[in-house]
């Protein structure tokens, strides 16, 4: 089985103001997802990584540090026997999980669309990230994808989101 993964495209668009996507044209495709089998080694480490410093991750946004912003989680969605992971930003807790705005435009799964406000739980959390004075903290799985894309697409990455992977 595969399931797509989301990158930061769609991100840097919320970023944006509207109307400003021509500014991307460069970047063939805005919103990008990948496709991954689910055990895929370098996804798995990721994962592995991003769900071992979740708690910390978590309380720091709780109280978020000068200089801090954007933080996100990017959860997993599933469609019957499809997948798809996507960014919400913004996120808060609830008594029994999650509640965030969906960042990303589906590209497999049909039951969520861009901007929806979905439910999760910690056990639907892949990935985690925000920014610390400009540069990307976490985003484990973006730094996995940047091997799957284009140089063009990862170096367009790196240099507008802050990346250090």
């Amino acid at each position: 089985m595969k399931l797509a993964v989301r990158s930061m495209m769609s991100l840097m668009m919320l970023a944006c103001a509207p109307g400003s996507a021509g500014a991307q044209a460069a970047i063939p495709n805005d919103d990008k997802a990948l496709m991954f089998a689910t055990d895929d080694p370098e996804m798995a480490t990721a994962t592995a990584k991003a769900l071992a410093s979740l708690d910390e991750f978590l309380a720091l946004a709780g109280t978020p540090p000068s200089g801090t912003d954007r933080f996100k989680l990017k959860v997993e969605v599933r469609d019957g026997d499809i997948s798809e992971h996507f960014w919400v930003i913004p996120f808060q807790r609830t008594e029994t999980g999650f509640v965030g705005i969906l960042a990303n435009e589906p590209a497999a799964v049909r039951n969520v669309v861009l901007g929806q406000e979905i439910e999760f739980t910690r056990d639907d959390i892949s990935d985690w990230g925000y920014r610390h004075d400009g540069r990307q903290v976490g985003s484990f799985t973006v730094c996995v994808m940047f091997k799957r894309m284009s140089k063009e697409e990862a170096d367009y990455l790196r240099d507008k989101s802050g990346y250090d992977c």
